[in-house]
């Protein structure tokens, strides 16, 4: 089946472009010359849209196996695809981990009609506890190339050293999600002012930047890849800037809630807008805005953590961390795009999470295309999650995916 895709306006890295007219032919995306080979099936009018290539998400995460209730495998694959994401990395905290060949299986069977790519991230240490360590070599022989142990630091430095060490056997790459946990101990929200003013314990940008600090002495040491991920202060975006000149193997992520919202936001006790890292003061975000603009971070993430209500309907402080991210990805993207520029937010989900995975294509085989000015309702009858845990549940948002391709498959949202 052939779909001409008509006046559409293609993003890349680096500019909107004019208005052209695109074939699907079924396996390939190509740009219509007027000579085409291919019969049209079916026309669609995009002139009032945008597309870029297909999205990828580098950190989200299912419930399953142990905790379906809160996102099952087949609802996070639904999920993904109704927000524009070809492609996603899941994170390994599941009951049990994802540590074995048969965890990842058993989540390779259950995806295997998905429409976005699986990436499993697959647990560095056994249960994600940062001390023994997990069949690292066995793991790959099933395909698994991304280990870390998810939402928990690895702050054993002997034990990073050595999965940096195996890792090396066949160019895998460390997630790692940094900072000391001892500093972090009780903490709630970000520390500074507003922390201080509502009476509740803060975590420190210390917590982070020493963590950041102490992983890079050991790449250098150990060699390897080492990707950062939901970076939050700007101490550590000065720290991966410098390594990244020294010529570290060194890449970084940011959660995209974590350059819409601070810590101010807290001051009603919505426990939603409680996350880990937790929302910085406005000096932060602008050294994490700084850090996109200059490459210093390679990719933005969802960060897409469901929690079920019972986590979530209680005090703040004995709340659960996580939001909910994917659905909500494009109208923030349309709050950024003020301060970001639309061929740089674009670079941020394709080429930069890409290149973190070292998958980067010059091919037109995936595409997202979307419309900046369509609104709609996020609510029980649009989510596609099992969760609810996101502060704009029940709001009118604006920003949707329209269609999204990925190689043979097409689907219109």
């Amino acid at each position: 089946m052939a779909l001409l895709l008509r006046a559409l306006r293609l993003i890349d890295s680096q500019r909107i472009n004019s208005p052209k007219n695109y074939i699907y032919t079924g396996n390939e995306i190509l740009e219509e010359n007027g000579d085409s080979a291919y019969s049209i099936e079916e026309t669609i009018d995009c002139s009032d849209f945008f597309a870029s290539k297909g999205w990828i998400d580098l950190r989200c995460m299912t419930g399953e196996p142990g905790q379906e209730y809160k996102e099952s495998v087949e609802s996070l694959g639904e999920v993904l695809a109704v927000s524009g994401f070809s492609k996603a990395v899941i994170l390994p905290n599941t009951h049990p981990a994802i540590q074995t060949k048969n965890e990842v299986q058993f989540l390779k069977t259950k995806s295997a009609h998905w429409f976005s790519d699986l990436v499993i991230q697959a647990a560095a240490t056994k249960d994600n506890h940062g001390e023994d360590f997990t069949d690292i070599l066995d793991l790959h022989q099933e395909g698994v190339f991304v280990f870390g142990d998810g939402i928990r630091p690895i702050s054993n430095p002997d034990r990073l050293m050595k999965i940096l060490q195996y890792l090396q056997k066949f160019n895998g790459i460390l997630f790692d999600q940094t900072y000391e946990p001892l500093l972090a101990l009780f903490g709630q929200m970000h520390e500074g002012l507003t922390s201080t003013k509502i009476g509740m314990k803060g975590i420190p940008n210390v917590a982070e930047d020493i963590a950041i600090h102490k992983n890079l002495e050991i790449l250098r040491y150990s060699g390897g890849r080492l990707h950062f991920q939901t970076i939050s202060t700007k101490g550590a975006v000065e720290e991966i800037r410098q390594a990244k000149k020294e010529g570290l193997k060194v890449t970084a992520d940011v959660s995209l809630y974590q350059l819409i919202f601070s810590d101010e936001d807290l001051t009603g006790f919505d426990t939603n807008f409680k996350v880990l890292p937790p929302f910085r003061g406005k000096e932060d975000r602008e050294a994490l805005i700084e850090g996109l603009k200059d490459g210093t971070i390679d990719a933005i993430v969802s960060n897409h953590q469901p929690q079920d209500a019972d986590a979530k309907q209680m005090e703040f402080d004995l709340a659960s961390f996580g939001m909910i991210g994917l659905q909500t990805f494009l109208p923030a993207l349309l709050k950024l795009s003020g301060e970001i520029s639309w061929p740089l937010l674009i670079s941020k989900i394709t080429e930069g999470p890409a290149g973190v995975l070292n998958q980067s294509s010059d091919t037109l085989e995936t595409m997202t295309i979307f419309s900046t000015e369509e609104d709609w309702v996020f609510d029980k009858y649009s989510n596609k999650s099992l969760s609810t845990n996101s502060p704009w549940f029940k709001s009118q948002l604006k920003g949707k995916v329209k269609y999204v391709i990925n190689k043979n498959k097409f689907v219109k949202i």
